[in-house]
């Protein structure tokens, strides 16, 4: 999600938030509904929220003194904070200067080592940061502060890792039931093209990435089920969700936050947090309410592969109703050409580059077992069988690079086509469609919902997660 760049240089981040906070806090002394913000810090965090706001003098003057005079370890996240979105950069040099003292860390303007360092210790802050952060996101946008309000009982992930990625509530403006079009009609697409495919019910669609990736989220009723897919660009995901559950639609968008540099997303009705890898609320009044939303298969394929399997597919129009360069690889270019990240992880873990892509292989039956199998090592055994807990599956990468996982009891395949076609060891011949495949004495197995990522992205979610490359 996001603003267009990369982050090598510590100083530019620094003058990243400092252009992105003058945007947004332009007023200063209002939030984005023309609310009065005027403290008269009668409270703790109100000494740190003044000053990322350029106050005068004798109000910085106050402020900082007492945080220096009264400083508790608590105060360390709220002072990172304050150092990161401070719009003015002698200020930012002050607090950082007494972050050093008071931490005996010496990291300077590079809030990567800065977070990294605070993340990797127990958590130390109290219920007060959640005001705090409400607060401060508050200026940004007013719906930002509903996310952490009082909400210290209703939360399941560490709120020092939830990072503001840049943009306003569906700033990243979603598709909703968006127009799409026969494949005779998508005259737009190359057959190269990187399209993400699902077939729910039998209905296939195809959502090009050059599009998605503009909008990173749509909602739709595809082959009768109301569904949601969440595109993570910063973490390479692409995930599609039932969104009803037990007889509630969540109506979900972007909710501007990242955890872990995964996109957080939203609900309309309670304005909780969601995790996008989870498909479950995270902060927020539907958190301990037993909800996990059904995730269904995506693939990652191309164009002409997809249409070939799926001649009667539906595809996304590029009339969708916003204005944004659609050419083929505009969207995150500088991005997608490098391993750097834009948001920093707790911990890089260097097994694979951080954009390298994998195949996740969960199951709400086993949550505790989780493997990622390199995209690289799947395309060179086109044909990988193993088992997660009890359940034995067969991995076939086809000759796209797309990856289709099946529950295929004890089996074993020895003949692929890179196509549609295998051969077991018995001689049988199978065809693999996109919910089953059928063998040819009638023999099913079914699907296992898998989605692919970027290591980083999914390792830093999942730290216990078994590679396999």
């Amino acid at each position: 999600m996001l603003f267009h760049f990369k982050t090598k240089s510590f100083m530019f981040l620094l003058a990243y938030v400092a252009v992105a906070t003058s945007y947004y806090f332009s007023g200063k002394t209002t939030d984005s509904e023309g609310e009065e913000l005027n403290y008269d810090m009668v409270s703790p965090t109100d000494y740190f929220l003044t000053l990322f706001e350029q106050p005068d003098s004798n109000k910085a003057d106050k402020a900082y003194n007492y945080i220096d005079q009264n400083w508790k370890d608590t105060y360390q996240i709220l002072l990172i904070e304050t150092a990161y979105f401070s719009q003015n950069s002698k200020n930012a040099l002050k607090l950082v200067d007494l972050l050093e003292k008071k931490t005996d860390q010496n990291f300077g303007l590079d809030f990567d080592k800065w977070f990294q360092w605070y993340w990797n210790k127990a958590v130390d802050y109290d219920e007060d940061y959640y005001n705090f952060k409400a607060k401060l996101h508050k200026r940004i946008d007013s719906r930002f502060e509903k996310y952490f309000l009082n909400r210290s009982e209703q939360s399941k992930i560490r709120l020092d890792e939830v990072r503001w990625g840049g943009v306003l509530q569906d700033g990243i403006p979603p598709l909703r039931n968006p127009r799409m079009l026969s494949s005779d009609k998508a005259n737009y697409l190359r057959d190269g093209a990187t399209v993400f495919g699902i077939e729910v019910n039998g209905e296939a669609r195809a959502y090009p990435k050059q599009i998605l990736a503009w909008h990173e989220l749509f909602t739709d009723t595809v082959g009768g089920e109301n569904v949601a897919g969440v595109y993570c660009t910063l973490c390479g995901t692409v995930i599609l969700y039932k969104s009803d559950f037990k007889g509630v639609k969540h109506q979900l968008g972007t909710s501007g936050f990242l955890y872990r540099s995964n996109k957080l997303m939203y609900d309309r009705a309670t304005q909780s947090l969601w995790s996008t890898l989870e498909g479950e609320p995270v902060i927020g009044p539907l958190v301990g309410k037993g909800i996990k939303l059904e995730y269904l298969s995506v693939v990652t394929t191309t164009w002409g592969e997809w249409k070939k399997r799926h001649p009667d597919t539906k595809v996304l129009s590029m009339q969708t109703g916003h204005r944004r360069d659609y050419r083929e690889g505009v969207a995150y270019q500088e991005y997608f050409a490098t391993d750097d990240l834009m948001f920093t992880v707790p911990i890089i873990d260097k097994r694979l580059n951080n954009k390298d892509e994998v195949l996740a292989i969960r199951s709400p039956k086993f949550p505790e077992k989780n493997l990622a199998i390199s995209s690289d090592f799947l395309r060179k055994n086109p044909v990988y069988k193993n088992q997660l807990g009890d359940i034995h599956f067969t991995v076939f990468t086809d000759d796209s690079g797309a990856h289709r996982v099946f529950k295929t009891k004890e089996n074993s395949f020895k003949v692929y086509d890179g196509q549609s076609t295998t051969v077991d060891d018995n001689g049988i011949t199978w065809t693999i469609e996109e919910s089953k495949m059928v063998s040819a004495t009638d023999e099913v197995f079914e699907r296992l919902e898998t989605f692919n990522a970027f290591w980083f992205g999914y390792q830093a979610a999942f730290p216990d997660v078994t590679l396999i490359k």
